[in-house]
């Protein structure tokens, strides 16, 4: 089993990256773990607190689970990824049953910032991206999908998106064995990456025949 760290600032691009690198590879080899699914469930809180969460802090993720996830699929075994939305906050009652596969695909702006999921990854990846980019990005994408206005999604970029990406998402970059620029726009990096995921699965395929 392969598994690929992809890591970047909201809004980098990473999410056409994976689809990308997904298109081109086999069908069915890939399973896909996303960060924003570990978001720690706030039911407890009135929905007003809920709402001043900070979601871009390692402390609002519960690494402990997805951690515990990645290691279980290495062992061959399934799991119930988590389903969290944004609007209320709160982990759903259903699940996504993931079973092993080849390539584990593990997507998420603070990924690469825990040691110990890190030292999970074969391939660590950051997507990068100009900030006026990113910021363009997260209004287009908190308007139309999270429900939030304009000013809403500036005050939030302002006070924590923009801080935490400083603080933790940037420097993270350091630990990428790949970066790459234009997010989803740089096909020759997708390329190489999706070379590298195709050599390693023609070496376990060649090992089973």
């Amino acid at each position: 089993m392969l598994v690929v760290g992809i890591a970047g600032g909201t809004g980098s691009g990473k999410t056409t990256v994976v689809r990308k690198i997904i298109e081109k590879l086999p069908r069915d080899s890939v399973a896909i773990l996303s960060q924003d699914s570990y978001y720690k469930d706030q039911s407890h809180l009135p929905l007003e607190e809920r709402q001043k969460i900070n979601f871009d802090h390692p402390n609002s993720i519960e690494f402990e689970l997805l951690i515990n996830h990645i290691k279980q699929l290495k062992q061959g075994l399934a799991i119930e990824e988590p389903i969290y939305s944004y609007i209320t906050c709160t982990r759903s009652k259903e699940t996504i049953h993931i079973e092993p596969k080849e390539v584990i695909i593990v997507e998420g702006i603070l990924v690469l910032t825990i040691p110990e999921l890190r030292d999970l990854f074969d391939i660590k990846v950051f997507v990068d991206a100009d900030a006026d980019d990113r910021l363009i990005r997260v209004i287009r994408r908190d308007i139309r999908e999270r429900g939030r206005d304009v000013e809403t999604v500036l005050k939030r970029y302002l006070e924590t998106v923009k801080p935490m990406h400083e603080q933790f998402i940037d420097p993270s970059k350091r630990y990428a064995d790949l970066i790459v620029p234009e997010g989803g726009n740089n096909t020759v990096a997708i390329d190489i990456l999706v070379s590298t995921i195709e050599k390693y699965l023609g070496i376990q395929h060649h090992k089973k025949s």
